[in-house]
């Protein structure tokens, strides 16, 4: 996802998504540590993912939540 687009999702969203994409990585480290992972790309669009999450989510800290009222 582009981060226009994790700008549209709520707080609650984006903290779902961010679990999603922590577990993904992790699943994909374990894949690799085996051998088992083919497409070693996805270790750095995973990860480049989970850090438009965060960037997005402390954007919204930072700006008092003025983003989630947006949303509503």
């Amino acid at each position: 996802m582009k981060a226009k687009e994790l700008r549209d999702l709520s707080a609650d969203e984006l903290k779902e998504k961010e679990k999603e994409l922590s577990q993904a990585l992790f699943n994909l480290r374990f894949q690799k540590a085996t051998g088992q992972l083919g497409n070693t790309a996805m270790l750095m669009k995973t990860r480049r993912s989970l850090a438009r999450v965060k960037t997005v989510l402390r954007e919204s800290e930072i700006s008092g939540g003025q983003m989630e009222k947006r949303a509503e």
